[in-house]
């Protein structure tokens, strides 16, 4: 298996991206208006929202994680899996870290160099490889799959004068539903399915030591460390996997002795024939809308949503419009009609965004709306 790093495209930046480093802070002071800049020593971003975290910047430079993208792959994967894994280690995050108390840091303390021997097979030459060692099998059902497909670092600082101290750290860990593998270089893509129960078995006890390790090094021994786990969809799947457990480990504890279960679920609508589906309400709520846009409107290529539930209520809705549009008239007009039919058909008091986009891919126009917000905001992107 080829470990290799792979860079996330963002298709519309809607959120701050958060920006890490450690150090003394400067002098100069944030407010939740707008970040500090400084050429020399550590600020402040500010917060945009109450809800986002602080970042960091450091000597006027981005910080990057040593060790971000680093996941096990031999062909493209699925883009949604890396997307939801970080944004969904940072929302568990905010539960364990709030906002308010903590200051977001790329992680720092585990290299490239390290995750890619650690999401290795074990073997002679990788002995701290977490994944199976290989078998002569290259059978789908007897093989040894890869399970661990992705880890990541999160830190947690907290301010203390002048200085940041690192008080938390989040890892995650993303499991496989499917290994997908080739048994030549060149030759065709098989796949070995993971059943759930397996996958989060192998997942726990890598995290057992996964958590020895971390442990073993000097600045992480008395951190408190959460250890998330998430189970990677398909490569075919329009939605990324969930995450389903997840252990806190205070300072000096090096064993795991219990996990908070995690119940999320993903689904794309409109349903398919024969697919498990979301709450009934949710899906007429949807086909309502959808009904009533393509009517509206009949020159669209399609209209699709992914919407996400935590313990078995809608939490997060993104509407996915492609249209046939040439005119920017027509844009407008229908960025309007959309703004008024979303508020009226779509799911209340849920955070919800629309992106319409082109047949080409150029987006045309967006539109959000936060979960206690009273009306979508709307903005169509023009040109000079």
């Amino acid at each position: 298996m080829v470990v290799k790093r792979l860079r996330t495209i963002m298709a519309l930046a809607v959120s701050v991206l958060f920006l890490a480093a450690c150090g003394n802070l400067s002098n100069s002071t944030s407010s939740s208006g707008g970040a500090t800049t400084s050429k020399s020593g550590t600020t402040l971003t500010g917060q945009t929202s109450n809800g986002d975290y602080e970042g960091v910047i450091k000597n006027g430079h981005y910080l990057t994680s040593k060790s971000r993208g680093v996941t096990n792959t031999e062909d493209s994967g699925n883009v949604y899996n890396v997307k939801s894994f970080e944004s969904g280690m940072q929302n568990l995050s905010k539960k364990i870290y709030p906002p308010q108390s903590y200051v977001f840091q790329e992680g720092q303390y585990l290299d490239s160099s390290t995750v890619e021997d650690w999401l290795g097979r074990e073997s002679s030459s990788n002995p701290t490889g977490l994944n199976p060692k290989k078998n002569k099998s290259t059978s789908p059902t007897s093989r040894n799959p890869i399970y661990i497909q992705a880890l990541e670092e999160q830190d947690y600082m907290k301010q203390s004068g002048k200085s940041l101290k690192l008080s938390g750290m989040t890892i995650g860990i993303a499991v496989n539903s499917v290994d997908y593998y080739k048994k030549t270089q060149y030759g065709a893509t098989y796949q070995t399915n993971i059943s759930q129960a397996k996958g989060e078995a192998y997942a726990k006890d890598a995290a057992k030591t996964v958590l020895k390790r971390l442990r073993a090094k000097k600045a992480l021994k008395d951190v408190p460390i959460t250890i998330a786990l998430y189970r990677q969809s398909s490569n075919d799947s329009l939605v990324g996997g969930t995450f389903f457990a997840y252990t806190q480990s205070k300072g000096n504890q090096t064993t795991i002795n219990n996990w908070s279960t995690v119940n999320q679920k993903n689904y794309v609508l409109p349903v398919e024939n024969g697919e498990s589906g979301p709450k009934s309400a949710d899906k007429t709520a949807f086909s309502n809308f959808k009904s009533q846009v393509t009517s509206f409107f009949p020159n669209l290529s399609g209209v699709t949503a992914q919407v996400h539930y935590e313990n078995g209520s809608l939490t997060g809705m993104h509407v996915n419009v492609t249209t046939q549009f040439y005119s920017q008239t027509e844009i407008t007009s229908f960025t309007q009609y959309l703004a008024q039919a979303a508020q009226k058909y779509l799911p209340a008091k849920v955070p919800a965004d629309i992106t319409v986009t082109s047949a080409t891919g150029e987006t045309q126009s967006y539109l959000s709306r936060s979960e206690n917000g009273s009306k979508f905001q709307a903005h169509v992107f023009d040109s000079y």
